[in-house]
């Protein structure tokens, strides 16, 4: 049984930090992934990042600021986000995908599982 479980969402000032965290069970995929989600928008990709290797890519909107990580021993993906903006305020997903990782796989439907999101609120 596959299950993500997300934590590390809150309340920040622009230009404040949170760490998003990412707990993995079950069997593992080739890819890893954060995306996020506002009221009214389409889910977005943000960072990916494989198991093996450490293949990543980023949102260009996020370059510079955020930082995917994972910890393959606790089986634990982590988004790093700095310099937080009003803008990037949604519910941020991980997700998991069979395929190898590229700078292509950004679709959702791509990734078969998803943890149950957790709010990120940047106020001004």
């Amino acid at each position: 049984q596959v299950q993500l479980v997300e934590s590390g969402g809150g309340l920040v000032q622009a230009g404040g930090s949170l760490r998003l965290s990412c707990a993995a069970s079950g069997r593992t995929f080739s890819t890893y992934a954060w995306f996020r989600q506002a009221p009214g928008k389409e889910r977005e990709f943000v960072a990916s990042i494989s198991w093996i290797g450490s293949f990543i890519v980023y949102a260009d909107s996020v370059k510079g600021r955020f930082t995917i990580s994972r910890d393959n021993a606790k089986s634990t993906m982590y988004l790093q986000m700095n310099s937080l903006k009003p803008e990037d305020t949604a519910v941020y997903y991980c997700a998991a995908s069979p395929f190898p990782n590229s700078v292509v796989l950004r679709a959702p439907s791509r990734y078969d599982y998803w943890g149950q999101g957790t709010q990120v609120t940047v106020s001004s």
